[in-house]
């Protein structure tokens, strides 16, 4: 199988679709990988380091979307759509539910779309979602304490504290993958850390880990309301499977927040937990909305490239391997797990939350396939 690897072109998104490695692993295996010049800079990897692969370089996006798999980082922008037709597999982070436009896009072109984010263990666990959560978890404290800096519109105060100072408060909506992560550097940071969450189970195994080192509550209207009064920073952490974060803090009740607090919202990609959160830029991250600042990135791990390719090649290319050497269908069929990731195939939606989120019909892969 031909699988391309275009370079990414939503803004300050740095990572690329593979690392070397996995370039070597593909190619032993008897595929042709084409990858985008230059694709691999901005995460540290020169094109003379995938071409020693056995990669072959090719000069334009046009060259690297005609393969027969597409290997992305991010969703495809408006620009990247003229690439579309029918039987491409495109296989990377898709995040439709916010999305119609998108969605409909792939339907229109007739791509057999297949996420990174909804493939689904049968615990109930996102093993490509996970890498990605961890990076963005560690790093929304690093960007919530650099938002509560006074330059940046913060209240100046700094999370860990010093001897005879209050320390930071955080206040973290979700102990997922992301909540966990954050919790754990700003634990390091010296911080009081509230975990707020409905799964009464996921709130003692968090309070066994970090051996009382934080406080759990259980995740209601006035629970949440209490915290962000309460808070320095607030994490927004909460994510469904494929659908639309739920809106947990409304424009209202921001005016009961500190001047100077500073908000991360890290579910901004599934359409963000918080009422007042709009996609932002790594070039202009934060805005402020009543006092409060907003850090709104959706493609935080960008920032930090090589650490997030090594960490999300390590788990995409499996089921890359597979989907090359036994082609889709064939992999789809024997991988239930995989079968998850469809989001859309053949001009149908396929992914019950994603068809909520944008308002289309959903239809079962499995009665498509036979």
């Amino acid at each position: 199988m031909k699988i391309g690897i275009p370079t990414e072109i939503k803004e300050r998104e740095h990572r690329v679709g593979i690392n070397p490695g996995g370039v070597l692993e593909l190619t032993r295996a008897g595929h042709q990988v084409l990858i985008q010049k230059d694709a691999g800079v901005g995460s540290g990897f020169t094109d003379e380091e995938f071409v020693e692969a056995g990669a072959t370089i090719v000069p334009t996006a046009a060259d690297a979307w005609a393969a027969d798999m597409v290997m992305k980082v991010k969703e495809p922008l408006a620009s990247e759509v003229q690439y579309f037709r029918p039987g491409l597999i495109l296989y990377t982070y898709l995040h439709l539910a916010p999305l119609p436009e998108l969605t409909q896009h792939l339907m229109d072109k007739q791509v057999r779309a297949i996420a990174y984010e909804t493939i689904e263990g049968p615990d109930g666990s996102l093993p490509l979602l996970r890498p990605m959560s961890e990076v963005a978890g560690r790093m929304a404290v690093q960007v919530g304490a650099a938002s509560l800096e006074k330059e940046r519109g913060g209240k100046g105060i700094l999370l860990g504290g010093v001897p005879g100072t209050r320390r930071g408060r955080v206040a973290i909506l979700g102990g997922g993958i992301v909540g966990a992560n954050a919790a754990t550097i700003a634990v390091g940071m010296g911080a009081h850390v509230t975990v707020l969450d409905i799964n009464h189970s996921r709130m003692a195994y968090l309070e066994d880990v970090f051996r009382g080192s934080i406080e759990t509550l259980y995740s209601n209207a006035r629970n949440i309301q209490h915290a962000i009064e309460w808070a320095d920073l607030v994490i927004g952490a909460v994510l469904v499977p494929g659908a639309r974060a739920p809106k947990l803090i409304h424009e209202k009740m921001l005016k009961d927040m500190e001047p100077g607090s500073a908000i991360v919202d890290v579910a901004v990609d599934q359409g963000g937990c918080i009422d007042t959160c709009r996609p932002t830029t790594h070039d202009n991250p934060t805005y402020v909305i009543d006092g409060v600042v907003h850090y709104c990135v959706p493609n935080m791990p960008g920032a930090v490239a090589q650490t997030s390719t090594f960490a999300l090649t390590n788990v995409t290319l499996a089921y890359a391997k597979r989907i090359a050497s036994m082609g889709v269908v064939d992999a789809v069929k024997a991988d239930p797990m995989l079968a998850k990731g469809v989001n859309c195939w053949d001009g149908a939606c396929t992914y019950q939350a994603v068809a909520d989120g944008v308002g289309t019909e959903y239809t079962d892969l499995a009665k498509i396939l036979a």
